[in-house]
């Protein structure tokens, strides 16, 4: 079954008459088009019931129909300047019940949507798409393999940037020029935090100089051409460390396996999340894992399943996500260790192969 019938039958069964996918990861992973988000309407309109079509603004009916999305038989339905396309949607839907809304929507244009279309209910398209986007192909998997094993390369060069007397900011470019190099198609993120500002799990880059003895956490990633995208971190010291940091990282890098060794079909998300958590509690650091222990991952870096208490839904084969717990002392240093896994039928794939002990340069 296609993704575009598999989306039909999934409004269907949801009780929804039509999916409203803008440009973003819904309307990328339905038709492989990766639209400009702009203030002109494009929309891929799915009814539950009927055909599929794209509306598209005239100037970019070039665009699309050089897309994936020529290549589903949908019919494009372009506009003119003066036209209102809310409303030429709402024409053709005529009078449904419940619309879904791509997550990432444009506030101004779901509020246009409701203005059109008054008599229905506006839910996110998530709670369609979710159940299908969460459970990755084989080709998806090939897809985060292919940028695990690209992220992977990165950070085998790391340690050639990293040394005192450099700042923060001077290493992250050489990342990112790296990142660029090693075949993505956009550079996402880059964390290069040292000494002190490795206790901020999202510290931005900065003009900190390194020092002799400093922990340095690295966390990168960033989106492939093929869409899908990579994320992983390590950590390395320039020098030796502090006292008390290879203590805690052993602790770190003992959580971080016995959660990769807990992923199975079946095996609840918070169960993940558990046997990372258990391991830094009974040593003493608890307090210092501040953030859940991992995130779905695919056409955008965070999506679902979320690793973390209180999720119980099952994983299941093709559910692709990271594990990364981490232990941060404020005011002094941190550490995280991340991997992105895919759930098999019989357990975990690690999809980054970089060492996982403590790097020293």
């Amino acid at each position: 079954m296609s993704r575009l019938a598999a989306v039909r039958e999934a409004a269907g069964a949801a009780g929804v008459g039509a999916l409203l996918l803008t440009p973003g990861p819904d309307l990328r992973y339905v038709t492989g088009y990766d639209a400009l988000p702009l203030e002109r309407l494009t929309c891929l309109v799915v009814p539950a019931a009927g055909e599929a079509f794209l509306v598209v603004p005239r100037l970019e009916l070039p665009a699309a129909e050089h897309s994936p999305a020529a290549r589903l038989g949908l019919e494009f339905v372009a506009w003119d300047e003066t036209d209102d396309p809310y409303a030429l949607v709402a024409r053709r839907l005529g009078s449904p019940s419940v619309v879904a809304l791509a997550d990432r929507m444009w506030a101004m244009q779901s509020l246009r949507f409701r203005a059109a279309l008054p008599g229905a209910e506006q839910v996110l398209a998530g709670s369609v798409l979710g159940r299908l986007r969460v459970r990755k192909s084989p080709a998806e998997v090939a897809a985060l393999r292919e940028a695990g094993a690209a992220i992977d390369a990165v950070h085998a060069q790391v340690p050639g940037f990293l040394r005192a007397g450099r700042t923060e900011r001077e290493v992250g470019r050489d990342i990112a020029e790296a990142i660029l190099a090693a075949g993505h198609s956009t550079v996402d993120f880059v964390i290069v935090a040292s000494g002190p500002n490795g206790a901020s799990p999202h510290h931005e880059l900065s003009d900190r100089v390194i020092r002799p003895g400093d922990p340095v956490v690295v966390d990168i990633g960033g989106q492939m051409p093929s869409g899908y995208c990579s994320d992983s971190t390590r950590v390395y010291c320039v020098g030796e460390p502090p006292a008390g940091f290879a203590e805690y990282y052993e602790v770190l890098r003992r959580a971080q396996e016995a959660a990769c060794a807990a992923v199975r079909p079946g095996v609840p998300c918070e169960a993940v999340d558990a046997a990372a958590r258990d391991i830094i509690a009974e040593a003493g650091h608890g307090e210092h894992f501040i953030h859940r222990t991992g995130h779905g991952i695919g056409l955008e870096t965070h999506e679902d399943p979320y690793i973390v208490s209180g999720n119980t839904a099952p994983l299941a084969p093709g559910f692709a996500f990271s594990v990364e717990p981490g232990i941060y002392l404020p005011s002094r240093h941190g550490a995280r260790i991340e991997d992105i896994l895919v759930c098999t039928e019989t357990g975990g794939e690690r999809l980054n192969d970089r060492p996982r002990e403590l790097v020293v340069v």
